[in-house]
């Protein structure tokens, strides 16, 4: 069985077991052709395709986090911000961008009324009026709570910063430059019915149409497998899909893949960045994205990074489903992801010699001691780099970026002490014969803290 042939068998197991009416799904890699699979129907007319758009629910909320970014990056606002220095709120304008992003904040889940009975959301005046009634369930910092409405004024402020309206402001901004032509705020001609699968029967009921008004920051979004599978692999691999960061810096993505919470206090199998959700996977593999549900309708999308060589580059996947009774199948994203790398890994390129190191650097590679500790410095890559001699093969090497100006003054730009100092301490003629790193001293040969 080749290895599509076995996500093909998993995507169709997954749509039968699970009594799914409409799914597709999408995985993309810089490296091999656009995998796509669509199982069932739409619930309309038209026939289930690549085409067909679903509501894509709280993988809206990756968006609404870009675009707040992408609003920090231009110096719009910043992360500890409170939101009613960008918004104006009649309460809670406390609470910081960060907080809000991070699902950190307390504020309570959902807009201040009964939405989920009344399917009724708010407009934007009515949002920001009841923002009065809404509780604060929780102190800001205490731990991971989510809330739809915490995104819906994160959504709103951007939005006001941008000047447009959020829907016009994510396809501007977002949906355009990246090319994701079946991502959007309407369901439009090529939507799929949405279902609720009855647990006793094979009776499958279709769920009423919802617009989440006010609150579409959260939530609003329909999409295609192909489009999502394409944006998880942004939010995984920006580099290899905007590699002219036309929407987002990498390091700022590197910022929003950095843990802020966990989900689970005991169980620490799923963390919180900004905006983002973090599923560890074993072996240095982190999976990020968000899932999705409203009436009818699940979806997930996630990208993989990590897990060295065999991982391609820009690998993300995605399954849209309608049905919102189907949850458990959400997870077989993570399944497909990993069975997209032991079936068919990356290619491994050939070593080819590079640069000969910097005269003033070839003095530091070798072991040195640090703590009692030894340690390895190399020139990998054109750039300096260290790692523990007894680290795992896997564990990252820290790599250093001189000073400007200062070439015995370097820092640590990712790996072990990350943002700290090395300093070089040379002989008369110019040999490194002593670090200090992160100001502990580094020499040669092991000697405790006295020097001896």
């Amino acid at each position: 069985m080749s290895g599509t042939d076995r996500l093909a068998r998993m995507v169709r197991a997954a749509q039968a077991d699970h009594r799914v009416p409409g799914l597709a799904a999408a995985l993309t890699r810089v490296d091999r052709p656009l995998w796509t699979l669509t199982v069932g129907g739409s619930g309309t007319e038209r026939p289930l395709d690549d085409d067909t758009r679903f509501r894509i629910g709280s993988i809206t909320k990756t968006f609404t986090a870009v675009l707040v970014m992408q609003c920090r990056d231009d110096g719009l606002l910043d992360l500890d911000d409170p939101v009613d220095a960008h918004l104006e709120v009649p309460s809670h304008g406390e609470l910081t961008i960060r907080r809000l992003l991070s699902h950190t904040s307390g504020l309570q889940r959902e807009p201040h009324g009964d939405v989920w009975d009344t399917l009724r959301a708010p407009d934007l005046p009515g949002l920001l009026a009841d923002l009065a009634g809404a509780e604060q369930v929780l102190p800001p910092g205490r731990r991971f709570h989510y809330s739809n409405l915490a995104f819906a004024l994160l959504g709103h402020a951007a939005a006001r910063l941008r000047g447009g309206p959020w829907a016009e402001v994510v396809a501007d901004r977002i949906l355009t430059p990246l090319g994701l032509t079946g991502t959007g705020a309407e369901p439009g001609p090529t939507a799929a019915q949405g279902y609720l699968v009855d647990a006793f029967s094979d009776h499958a009921r279709p769920e009423p149409p919802t617009d989440f008004g006010a609150v579409a920051p959260a939530a609003q979004l329909w999409g295609t497998a192909t489009d999502l599978a394409r944006w998880a692999a942004f939010l995984a691999d920006p580099e290899m899909v905007d590699p002219q960061a036309r929407v987002l810096r990498p390091s700022t993505l590197d910022e929003m893949r950095w843990p802020a919470t966990v989900r689970d206090e005991t169980v620490w199998s799923g963390g919180v960045g900004l905006g983002l959700l973090l599923s560890p996977r074993g072996g240095r593999v982190m999976h990020v994205g968000h899932d999705g549900a409203m009436p009818g309708f699940l979806a997930t999308a996630y990208g993989r990074r990590g897990g060295g060589r065999d991982t391609p580059r820009g690998l993300g996947c995605a399954m849209l489903l309608s049905s919102g009774t189907a949850a458990h199948a959400l997870d077989l994203v993570n399944d497909l992801l990993t069975v997209a790398v032991e079936d068919d890994p990356a290619d491994i390129a050939p070593w080819l010699p590079g640069e000969p190191v910097p005269p003033e650097y070839a003095s530091v590679l070798g072991r040195w001691w640090g703590e009692g500790y030894e340690y390895v410095f190399l020139w990998r890559d054109g750039a300096l780099q260290a790692r523990g001699a007894s680290d795992p093969a896997d564990a990252p090497s820290t790599v250093f970026e001189p000073v400007a100006g200062e070439p015995d003054r370097l820092r640590s730009v990712t790996g072990r002490e990350v943002g700290e100092l090395l300093r070089l301490t040379r002989d008369a003629d110019g040999t490194v014969v002593r670090l200090h790193w992160a100001t502990y001293r580094f020499t040669r040969g092991q000697e405790s803290f006295g020097g001896g």
